[in-house]
């Protein structure tokens, strides 16, 4: 970047989701008139930058974070054969899908030779779109589980996701 250096780091859960995330995920669930359940933080993605102005030459260290959550509303599930339909209208654009992730971010993740799972937010049993990019995130294999064990839970409206967690649920020092 120009005067600086950006690094991105990606700090997986499940955690708890906080106030402000149970907060939007109760007027997304009311808006689609269906009942919030519970609330999974997935991710939290730290943006760092440090460099200098290029007007002063002043030096400076930004930041943001961007936490990816999903609202587990009362979501009617889908009939096995139609989740599975929709699960092979991913494994068709998978491939292109992960090629087109990594011209964008960098080359998809890949453990051992084999690709991490790409994680569907909103779940495909649950009405998520099988192919859009802003339901898709890689994930670790051994995370991706975790996720797959909560997913159950938070739909069921039980602890700890039906409760409230911290504002930051882990270290990044």
């Amino acid at each position: 970047m120009p005067g600086g250096q950006m690094k991105t780091t990606l700090f997986y859960g499940p955690w708890q989701c906080r106030r402000q995330f149970v907060n939007q995920c109760q007027m997304e669930c009311a808006k689609e008139s269906h009942t919030l359940m519970g609330c999974i933080w997935l991710a939290d993605i730290k943006l760092d930058w440090v460099g200098s102005l290029i007007v002063l030459p002043v030096p400076v260290k930004a930041g943001s974070r961007y936490g990816i959550y999903h609202c587990c509303c009362n979501y009617p599930t889908l009939p096995k054969a139609v989740k599975e339909v929709e699960r092979k209208r991913w494994e068709k654009i998978r491939d292109s899908f992960r090629d087109g992730w990594s011209k964008k971010f960098g080359e998809w993740p890949v453990d051992g030779g084999i690709s991490w799972p790409g994680h569907h937010i909103r779940d495909l049993w649950h009405g998520g779109n099988p192919v859009d990019p802003n339901n898709i995130i890689p994930v670790q294999p051994s995370i991706h589980d975790e996720f797959t064990r909560a997913y159950p839970a938070c739909y069921a409206g039980q602890a700890p996701w039906n409760t409230v967690g911290p504002d930051l649920p882990y270290s990044d020092n």
